[in-house]
């Protein structure tokens, strides 16, 4: 977990939150080892970002929800917890949810299906779970017009051609339903590398609104 460097010397203030899941055979500390704690600090010391709390859980299971219960324990227990033992701005628009690979297919299935929880998607190299294909339409469906999250997708040019796919058909649905997002196709690998090349852009488009 990431708290910015004021915030224990401005008991006053209150922070958004950002969520990001790590990837397939990592952990909660991905995020964290590609420098996101770094970057932050950066930006915010250079007044590029606004000061906001980063919460990186762990997901122990490689399964597809709802066989894994990762989803379900993020929305019913981790993000009341965080709310009550942080001082988070609590809203849906001051809060994000992001992640890389697997991570990213979370971001999806939570960002859509739980759109009241987070005003923010970012999903980074993203393969869509195939227990989420068939919902991810009717789940956009029932988000209200002027309540559409932000959406954020990119993938480098060299990534799995399977995922490659994922991604692309994500996107391709976004633009058939007239639904904004910011597409990127970058330079790149499905490697750390090349999400660690981009974590200043990603911190930059998560807070762009707070």
């Amino acid at each position: 977990m990431y708290l910015p460097p004021c915030y224990s010397g401005q008991p006053d203030l209150r922070y958004p939150v950002l969520y990001l899941f790590h990837g397939s055979n990592y952990n909660e500390d991905q995020w964290d080892r590609l420098g996101i704690d770094e970057t932050a600090n950066q930006l915010i010391a250079a007044g590029d970002i606004p000061p906001l709390i980063i919460v990186m859980p762990r997901d122990r299971n490689w399964s597809d929800p709802p066989v894994d219960l990762f989803g379900r324990v993020v929305v019913e227990e981790l993000i009341p917890l965080i709310d009550r033992n942080y001082r988070t701005l609590p809203e849906r628009q001051q809060r994000a949810v992001g992640g890389l690979s697997r991570g990213a297919g979370w971001a999806v299935n939570l960002g859509l299906s739980h759109w009241d929880l987070f005003g923010t998607l970012g999903a980074h190299s993203l393969p869509v779970f195939w227990s989420d294909i068939g919902n991810i339409r009717a789940w956009l469906a029932r988000i209200p017009v002027d309540e559409r999250p932000r959406i954020y997708l990119d993938i480098g040019d060299h990534d799995r051609p399977s995922i490659m796919e994922s991604a692309v058909w994500f996107e391709k649905l976004l633009t058939q339903l007239g639904i904004p997002h910011d597409w990127y196709l970058f330079p790149g690998y499905h490697d750390e590398a090349y999400w660690m090349k981009h974590l200043g852009q990603y911190l930059r488009w998560y807070t762009a609104n707070w």
